[in-house]
């Protein structure tokens, strides 16, 4: 497991916990931290980023990237430590913590992701709208009336060749795309809502990432039929691999696990700080709502909620804030 750790390694020791499934720690997985007082440690999840095997997915279920944390942690030598984690990396760390509650100082959670087949299939089986975005020779699996469980077995097999095909690389590519306009969903619905003087400046941060997301988006458009593979596409081969694998087994979690680890950390009186973006079109806000409303249940005083003005990606202006204002906040 590749890892790296950055910032005051005598100062509160924090978890970056990477979503996906597939992807791996990001510098801008950083930037809520103040890395003057703050020790993190990024690891990247197995077959993700510099983790080897890239890609393999063998042995590869939730509880062995939980055991790969607390054997982590013991390399480390650290005793508890708090934990930053997004998107999928909020269905890691809350098994983590159920797992191992006292180690665990603290959650801070963004976009929390619940495994419900409404968001898979949100992404995987998209609109027509979406569909559009996609090209004319779309070449997804995905047609109406295709299961979703149908959907992530073809993506499966459609990319667990050593080097797929044609149709496995335009499927990858058309996963990629999909995944930065549903992202990109969130980020404009911000842009609609940020009116006002007193958000002026946020609306300027949020026009530019808005611009410099589009242009990926056409630049991935005109990759879309282009012949032959380059380094980024290898790597996202990587990434969606794993994804398929743990899309296709529901992230290795039974029916109401995370409810259950929810209720738990309450019970211990583990802080958990919920952050969600108001437009999240990948995550709905509704799941920190339930989960938070969950936890205050048993502790009030443990539990925040905040729904910043942006969309799903803890890179948004707004989102990136509150993080902030919710990973340094003291006592």
């Amino acid at each position: 497991m590749a890892y790296r750790t950055v910032g005051n390694a005598r100062g509160e020791p924090w978890l970056l916990v990477h979503g996906g499934p597939g992807s791996g720690c990001q510098p801008g997985m950083l930037a809520p931290l103040d890395l003057a007082r703050q020790w993190a440690i990024a690891p990247d999840q197995r077959g993700c980023g510099a983790s080897r095997p890239r890609g393999k997915t063998a042995a590869s279920t939730t509880h062995a990237l939980v055991a790969d944390l607390e054997a982590l942690r013991r390399h480390l030598g650290v005793e508890r430590w708090s934990l930053l984690a997004g998107s999928w990396g909020t269905v890691v760390a809350l098994a983590y913590a159920q797992a191992h509650p006292q180690r665990v100082q603290r959650l801070v959670l963004r976009g929390a992701f619940a495994l419900t087949r409404r968001e898979v299939g949100g992404l995987l089986q998209p609109s027509r709208r979406l569909r559009q975005t996609l090209g004319r020779e779309a070449a997804w699996p995905a047609a109406p009336g295709v299961s979703l469980p149908a959907t992530l077995a073809r993506l499966r097999q459609l990319l667990q060749s050593g080097t797929p095909g044609v149709a496995g690389l335009r499927v990858l590519r058309r996963w990629g795309l999909l995944e930065s306009v549903a992202a990109g969903l969130g980020m404009r619905r911000s842009l609609r809502h940020a009116t006002g003087p007193d958000r002026a400046e946020l609306a300027a941060a949020i026009r530019r990432d808005w611009a410099q997301l589009r242009r990926r988006q056409r630049c991935a458009q005109a990759r879309g039929h282009r012949p032959g593979w380059d380094h980024s596409e290898r790597a996202a081969l990587d990434k969606y691999r794993v994804q398929a694998h743990y899309l296709r087994h529901r992230g290795f979690v039974r029916p109401g696990e995370l409810d259950r680890a929810v209720l738990l950390l309450a019970q211990r009186g583990v802080p958990v700080d919920w952050v969600h973006g108001r437009f999240d079109a990948i995550c709905p806000p509704q799941n920190s709502r339930a989960w938070a409303a969950l936890g205050r249940r048993l502790a009030p005083q443990q539990v925040t909620l905040t729904e910043p003005l942006s969309g799903h990606l803890g890179t948004e202006p707004g989102m990136l804030a509150s993080l902030r204002a919710v990973v340094r906040r003291q006592g």
